[in-house]
């Protein structure tokens, strides 16, 4: 019985530090794949943008063509031998205009395009740079922790692995398996009130005797959980957090 609550002190210690450390590690992911995600749209959004500064560039380009190619066909117009040679140079002209505002408005296009797409990758930049702040927070947060319980989270596995060598396997297997189904990971527990700890409802008094007579193991119907008189859980949890107090110095 004692070996059992005093598995079951170690485990629960276990527990808090665990409890303390939190959703930080979970936290400190997701902040991790967020900022990867952002990271893979920016990306697609430089590239975009890349390709519609090409696109101006191109356009850019065309417009320098088609003013070289007027000017040849105007000085063309001025050694021409008849009028339709005059006018389809003229046609040739007429397109290479049409063909510059064409451009033109392709670049003004681009560019509103290219301001407004500026606009998105800079709040995406920006939200980034706040992620990458949140996660070094995080992380520094969660890094403290560790370093502050490590040591001691290393102490209680080694005496939680040396506690269940102590006991039969059998009563190991049905403490871990009352402690898994527990939502608090107690199997167990001292009797509270007449009542199992954290529950409210009353143990028999016969019940009670043979709990405090300690010659069996006794398991609440109620909960499930494993009763031990509240004198041993006393000893127990004092000569436990003297011993852990003793080795952690």
């Amino acid at each position: 019985m004692r070996s059992l609550y005093r598995l079951q002190i170690i485990d629960s210690r276990i527990d808090r530090i665990r409890i303390v450390r939190g959703e930080l590690p979970l936290e400190v992911e997701d902040l991790e794949d967020e900022i990867e995600g952002l990271a893979t749209r920016l990306s697609k959004m430089e590239e975009e943008k890349q390709r519609l500064e090409t696109e101006i560039s191109n356009k850019k380009n065309s417009i320098t063509d088609s003013k070289a190619l007027i000017k040849k066909y105007k000085e063309q117009q001025n050694n021409v031998r008849n009028n339709r040679e005059f006018e389809s140079l003229s046609k040739e002209i007429e397109f290479q205009e049409l063909e510059m505002k064409l451009a033109e408005k392709r670049i003004k296009e681009f560019s509103a395009q290219i301001e407004a797409k500026e606009e998105v990758l800079q709040a995406t930049r920006e939200e980034v740079e706040g992620r990458k702040k949140d996660l070094e927070n995080k992380k520094s947060e969660l890094d403290e922790i560790v370093n502050e319980t490590k040591r001691e989270e290393d102490l209680l596995l080694e005496l939680s692995d040396k506690a269940k060598k102590s006991i039969d396997e059998r009563l190991v297997t049905a403490y871990l398996r009352i402690r898994n189904g527990s939502k608090n990971g107690l199997a167990v527990v001292p009797i509270d009130r007449e009542a199992s700890a954290g529950s409210y409802i009353k143990i028999p008094p016969q019940r009670q005797l043979d709990v405090a007579a300690r010659q069996k193991i006794i398991v609440d119907e109620h909960s499930g959980r494993i009763l031990v008189d509240a004198e041993l859980a006393t000893e127990e949890q004092e000569k436990m957090e003297a011993e852990i107090a003793k080795l952690l110095k």
